[in-house]
């Protein structure tokens, strides 16, 4: 055998050894000699050296191409199953598309066979065109629709100051509070800090006594037997004039809803705002704990009513408190809780909601909502027949953009209303030309055609919102309308006229209890209610003033009869008997005081 045969064989790296007899030959492999596959038995059949490197040679390269065929049709078997694989998903998930459409299919030919036997016409246009339409009406209660994002103050707040100072606040304002777990909407979780409330003695229910139309529910609070006995004992103190006493009330029972009412009252009259919203926002945090499942406070679709006594207290409660928000300039906020206490009641409106909705909604900016809600409402409410909504439609109008509409309904608004300007330029200490001051139209003629009740009105519409006539753009339209309505007056215009003779005759006699009761809850400096409107009725109550004549009442109320009243006459007796006379003492009771006790939990 050849040695390079052997080397071909073995590798290069062989080592040949002889020995004596030379037939013999060793072959000896090192560790790194390359093994290969090979047939030693064609060393019989080779004729020389180079016969066989050639057939080698042809020999590797036919098992190279075979291993190359074989690898070929192997990847191209396994490409066509896995494409058989994929086209039979297909195939599966096609036939199952086609037999949900064929369901689909059957169901709705269903419902028109069922609508044809009804006698319900079949729908001749496609999903998206119903849409449409559902989404373009707009009803009157759909004005009303609450939106809770809006309820929580702080969500304004951050827009105002920024979220790191109002996130600061909170901190050290909550700083050793007990925390509760409960989610409340009306007051929002950074104020929602205090004890659960599972044994307040307070509950909702279907009110069934009333007549619904629709999806409107009505609804009413119920009193336990425990609750029923902490009222009795608040009737009392309220009979005995003694802040102490009502102090203790609170203290034992901290989710009393008449009690808290009362002391929140005691500490404006103190002038300590915080522990009167305070108190205002633990009233309503347990009325809210005690909503009906079904109570839903963003449909618009739920009622109370108020002539029950035992539902007054959350209407004068979230008035109470969209007053204490509407002071922290939070606006938006206090929009949605209008909206929220005028769906409870829209018809009646008990404590003449309109009067002040007109003020948040132009100071929130909601210039569009107001205009729509003033349209919507129009014939059945008589809104423009209220100076405040009548020059601020015309307001709403201007900061739109529509100077055309504006100027007629400013136009409107003064002629109607001609006492609202003096009073407005006074408040706003605005000096005008001396045509306008010395015009009987704005001065004599307006004293002499305002009756009391529509003065208290322009007076209170004054008082509240003259800050939204002082602003720059302002003043120039308002003295461009000024002179305009002027130039109407002097021709003896037919409108002049018959807005007289209107507002002669429309606004005699008191005004209604309604508005009584938002004059008396509003408590504006220099709107009040006067002695002659409030003579004779029983004494005004705080917590609940001004009930309705047809009031279905459950507690027995205070009358005079049962304590002594030096002077019945005496206005300061009628309005403040229920908020202690005796200030001082008020004073000192309010400061033993405490707002998060903790011995409240013993005492629930």
């Amino acid at each position: 055998m050849s040695t390079r045969y052997i080397k071909k064989v073995y590798g290069k790296d062989v080592t040949l050894e002889k020995d004596n007899d030379a037939s013999d030959v060793e072959v000896s492999v090192t560790s790194n000699a390359k093994s290969k596959s090979f047939n030693v038995f064609n060393v019989l059949n080779q004729n020389s050296d180079k016969d066989d490197d050639i057939d080698d040679r042809q020999k590797d390269e036919d098992q190279i191409s075979n291993n190359a065929n074989y690898n070929d049709t192997k990847r191209k078997k396994k490409k066509k199953r896995y494409k058989k694989l994929e086209n039979e998903k297909i195939k599966s998930q096609q036939e199952h598309a086609a037999e949900s459409i064929e369901d689909v299919d059957e169901i709705e030919q269903s419902i028109r066979e069922v609508n044809k036997l009804l006698g319900e016409p079949v729908p001749g246009c496609s999903n998206q065109v119903l849409e449409a339409q559902w989404i373009d009406k707009i009803s009157k209660e759909s004005m009303l629709i609450v939106q809770r994002k809006h309820l929580n103050p702080y969500n304004e707040l951050k827009r105002i100051f920024g979220s790191k100072t109002v996130e600061d606040g909170q901190s050290k304002r909550n700083k050793g509070r007990p925390g509760n777990s409960k989610k409340t909407w009306l007051i929002c979780p950074q104020d929602n800090m205090w004890l659960q409330t599972n044994k307040s003695g307070l509950s909702m229910s279907l009110d069934n006594s009333m007549k619904t139309t629709g999806n409107v529910q009505y609804f009413v609070y119920d009193h336990s037997a425990s609750y029923k006995e902490i009222q009795h004992k608040f009737l009392r103190a309220v009979e005995s004039l003694n802040p102490d006493n009502i102090v203790n009330i609170v203290n034992a029972h901290s989710y009393h809803i008449d009690s808290l009412l009362q002391v929140s009252e005691m500490c404006k009259i103190n002038d300590d705002l915080a522990y009167a919203a305070e108190f205002i926002k633990r009233a309503l945090y347990c009325l809210e704990c005690a909503f009906h499942p079904f109570f839903n406070i963003t449909t618009a679709q739920c009622r109370m009513d108020y002539r029950k006594q035992q539902n007054r207290a959350l209407f004068i409660t979230l008035f109470k408190h969209l007053g204490f928000v509407g002071g922290r300039a939070c606006y938006r906020t206090s929009l949605e809780f209008c909206k929220l206490l005028l769906s409870l009641d829209p018809e009646t409106d008990p404590l003449a909601v309109v009067l002040c909705i007109d003020f948040y909604a132009l100071k929130a900016k909601e210039y569009e909502w107001f205009i729509k809600f003033c349209n919507l409402w129009e014939d059945s409410r008589n809104l423009t027949q209220l100076p405040n909504i009548a020059y601020s439609l015309a307001l709403a109008h201007f900061r739109l953009g529509n100077k055309t509409e504006a100027d007629t309904l400013l136009q409107n608004a003064l002629i109607m209303f001609p006492g609202v300007l003096t009073l407005l330029l006074e408040k706003c200490s605005i000096q005008t030309d001396a045509k306008v001051i010395n015009h009987d139209f704005f001065n004599s003629k307006a004293q002499n055609t305002t009756l009391p009740a529509l003065d208290k009105l322009q007076n209170l519409y004054v008082e509240r919102s003259f800050h939204l006539w002082k602003e720059a753009d302002i003043l120039p339209w308002l003295e461009e309308c000024v002179h305009l309505v002027l130039n109407r007056v002097e021709p003896k215009d037919d409108y002049v006229k018959y807005c007289q003779v209107k507002r002669s005759q429309r606004y005699r006699g008191k005004p209604p209890r309604n508005i009584l009761r938002h004059i008396i809850l509003s408590d504006l400096q220099n709107v009040i209610v006067n002695v002659q409107e409030i003579q004779g009725e029983d004494p005004m109550l705080s917590h609940d003033p001004l009930p309705p004549l047809d009031s279905i009442d459950i507690y027995k109320r205070p009358t005079t009869n049962d304590r002594p009243v030096e002077n019945n006459s005496n206005l300061i007796s009628l309005f403040f008997s229920s908020l202690f006379t005796d200030i001082n003492d008020a004073t000192a009771a309010l400061n033993e005081l405490n707002l998060f006790d903790e011995d409240d939990q013993d005492a629930e």
